[in-house]
């Protein structure tokens, strides 16, 4: 890999990691604009590595006291705490947990397509305007249950597809069901971190199990690159995100499409 390829597609992906515009989607893209051979297992594993140590070390008190109060609730057999948000953040993953163990080699062989990006960019873009302006966005974090928990869980395993867009789909799932901003936001940002590692984790075997060699330098240099980008990503993500709300995004999103129609369709 080159200088220019590793420092654009760890910024690509830090960006887009947590933003609703779909990070699979450009990882998949940008070579093929930028006509560049396939970036590797390796610098894949690098880069979500990357955003893995931004959203942890940006909501690391978060998941400290989370961490620390559903490991009391075990021992106490009671809630402790935030101990029901961290329970309820578990309940959150399994489903894309059992969505990867099932259908990953199918969406990894088959999905990866320009064709199949662009409809779930246009898709998954105009769901994304829709409950952003008809949620009622009247509920915090605190008011998050079972069934939320599932039912965002559940959209969570559409991400799998690519250009669906992880943190679109759950915000989407969020503000359908009367979350605001803020708390829709924050719930998938806290479930990028258990879903994270299991990708990561996922991909380390991929690597394990290719015997592909690792270009040390592109992924240390790309690791690092990806969790600065990550890490302002959310900061400013969540500063703005009242401010200019989720039009922006729903924008890209379509135009992005347009472009993809008129490229390749």
């Amino acid at each position: 890999m080159t200088l220019l390829q590793i420092v654009v597609l760890a910024v690509v992906q830090g960006i887009t990691e947590f933003l609703p515009i779909s990070s699979s989607a450009h990882l998949i893209l940008t070579p093929v604009f930028g006509d560049w051979p396939d970036q590797g297992l390796g610098f894949d594993l690098a880069v979500h590595l990357g955003t893995l140590v931004a959203v942890v070390a940006y909501f690391r008190r978060d998941l400290w006291q989370l961490g620390g109060d559903g490991l009391a609730s075990v021992v106490q057999r009671r809630h402790v705490g935030e101990s029901r948000l961290a329970w309820l953040l578990v309940l959150g993953t399994i489903p894309v947990g059992l969505a990867g163990l099932l259908f990953a080699d199918f969406i990894e062989g088959e999905l990866r397509s320009v064709t199949v990006i662009t409809v779930t960019t246009i898709l998954f873009g105009l769901l994304l305007g829709f409950s952003d302006v008809f949620g009622r966005r009247a509920r915090g974090l605190a008011s998050i249950g079972l069934r939320d928990a599932l039912i965002v869980g559940g959209a969570q395993a559409l991400a799998l597809i690519p250009g669906t867009s992880r943190s679109g789909i759950t915000m989407t799932a969020g503000l359908m069901i009367g979350l605001d901003r803020e708390a829709a936001a924050r719930f998938s940002f806290l479930l990028a971190v258990p879903v994270t590692v299991l990708a990561s984790a996922h991909k380390l075997l991929q690597l394990a199990g290719s015997g592909e060699p690792v270009q040390w330098g592109a992924f240390l240099l790309g690791g690092v690159l990806a969790a600065i980008t990550a890490f302002l990503c959310i900061h400013y993500f969540l500063r703005w995100l009242n401010r200019f709300g989720l039009l922006p995004y729903v924008v890209y999103r379509l135009a992005l499409g347009g472009i993809l129609i008129a490229l390749f369709w």
